[in-house]
């Protein structure tokens, strides 16, 4: 299995821009397909957004289209969660899943999956 770790959370305004990066140890990285997934407190986690192992599958929460992108760089091993024009609803812990199947990324969790840690994004309004 690959070993995730996120990083670039924080605190920032609403309207604000993040970046999010999820590096990935092992050789499996580049044949996973990967998943950025939200948790509010009190709230079922959603997944936010999903990537194909080749970048060419890419999918959107409804809540996030126009403003987040979500990339990979497979030879570094790393995806991204680009999060700009940031509300104060997208506040939540952001963790990072790979699957080998993108279909298993579901839209609470990811079928058989590595999990990130997490890193916690609050925005404030």
């Amino acid at each position: 299995q690959v070993q995730l770790v996120e990083s670039g959370g924080g605190l920032v305004q609403a309207g604000g821009s993040l970046r999010l990066s999820c590096a990935a140890s092992g050789s499996t990285f580049s044949i996973s397909a990967i998943a950025w997934y939200r948790q509010a407190p009190g709230k079922q986690r959603e997944r936010v957004a999903r990537i194909s192992r080749r970048s060419l599958f890419l999918d959107y929460a409804d809540s996030v289209k126009g403003r987040f992108t979500i990339s990979r760089d497979n030879a570094k091993n790393t995806a991204y969660l680009q999060m700009n024009s940031l509300k104060s609803e997208d506040t939540a812990v952001y963790s990072c899943a790979a699957t080998r199947i993108y279909a298993d990324l579901g839209e609470a969790t990811a079928i058989g999956g590595s999990w990130g840690q997490g890193t916690q994004v609050t925005v404030s309004s």
